[in-house]
């Protein structure tokens, strides 16, 4: 097999309605960047990367041309050397991992073409279906309760409330949904917008509410994260805070958080995702797979990483819910809050552009 082309497609992807995240303006786009590889043979693979300033950390621009540097590399590899071809890619995307996020899950869809098989079962096929939380946006409190019972009537049984803006807002509004929704998952995601206090503060008051407290202070405040962690009766998850292999190991080592979320976009791909999650399993402490505002294809890859390990206990894998003009499809169902994989070859997708 010998790959002959690699084509880079940058797509702004619209939300139906914007969405307001703790300390961020509203958000009503994000830049999608598809990568398509061709073989000599006739197959196609897809992959893709999202970037957004203040999501991300990473500019649209600079993604893009990190992404034609290593399009430019594509004929000399060989996709089934999989893992040489990726660490010669991951030395020109060291600043972008969104970047390498993109030709991770390309060279990883192709794996699963030339064998045959869908990608989850190449990475462990641990099961075929996970239950994916479905987001709550910060909003006033009516409009929190209209959306969870909205989403409710869905089959979403697991509701992430985010939150981090005003933690006596956030305790009213989860206690809210948690009055009309009694027998749903509640799970809050403060963005690191709390202080140790007032963190600390929310899990006391939702105490038997909340499943987790995901992100409760900045990312960088570690000693922060800990001091929550070891006082809260709350399950602690880290998101921000986990940018790759390494940080998920100081962050496993010495014991800051309960568990980890992992996402493909910010950690560079599958291959650095199923490293994290390796760290995880080690330490004892559970990961979540989740994901930004993305397009299908993207939850189509955290997808098999969520169910190729049965460590991973937490599914957040939503984002491609509300967009207005996503050219991927996924071949995964969702029913009733459960995402089920396909069983066909790859990623399992079409994607339309042309």
């Amino acid at each position: 097999m010998q790959l002959t082309k690699a084509e880079v497609i940058p797509v702004q992807l619209n939300r139906r309605h914007p969405v307001r995240l703790a300390g961020l303006k509203e958000i009503q786009h994000i830049m999608a960047i598809f990568v398509r590889m061709e073989t000599r043979q006739g197959q196609t693979a897809w992959g893709c990367t999202v970037a957004h300033p203040d999501l991300t950390g990473e500019k649209p621009e600079d993604v893009l041309h990190a992404c034609r540097e290593c399009a430019d590399l594509v004929e000399d590899l060989n996709p089934i050397n999989i893992e040489y071809s990726l660490n010669l890619l991951a030395t020109r995307t060291k600043t972008s991992p969104a970047a390498m996020c993109a030709f991770d899950l390309a060279f990883h869809d192709l794996l699963g073409l030339a064998a045959g098989l869908p990608l989850y079962r190449i990475l462990g096929g641990y099961r075929n279906r996970i239950q994916t939380s479905v987001t709550i946006p910060i909003s006033p409190l009516e409009e929190s309760i209209e959306i969870a019972r909205a989403r409710a009537s869905q089959g979403f049984r697991i509701l992430k409330i985010k939150g981090g803006l005003n933690p006596s807002e956030d305790v009213r509004r989860v206690r809210a949904i948690h009055a009309v929704l009694p027998n749903h998952t509640l799970r809050l995601d403060a963005d690191g917008g709390y202080t140790i206090e007032e963190a600390l503060d929310v899990c006391r008051a939702l105490t038997n509410m909340l499943e987790m407290l995901e992100q409760p202070v900045p990312a960088h405040d570690l000693s922060g994260l800990r001091q929550v962690k070891e006082l809260s009766p709350v399950p602690i998850l880290a998101d921000q805070s986990v940018s790759g292999p390494v940080s998920a190991l100081e962050l496993a080592a010495n014991k800051i958080v309960d568990g980890l979320s992992i996402k493909l976009t910010t950690c560079g791909g599958l291959r650095n995702g199923r490293q994290i999650d390796a760290i995880a399993c080690a330490a004892k402490i559970t990961t979540m797979i989740s994901c930004f505002i993305e397009p299908a294809l993207l939850i189509a890859a955290g997808l098999s990483l969520a169910l190729s390990s049965p460590n991973v206990h937490y599914g957040d894998l939503d984002g491609y819910l509300d967009l207005d003009n996503d050219p991927s499809s996924a071949g995964f169902r969702l029913e009733d809050g459960w995402l089920v994989a396909a069983d066909v070859p790859g990623l399992g997708y079409t994607v339309n552009l042309g």
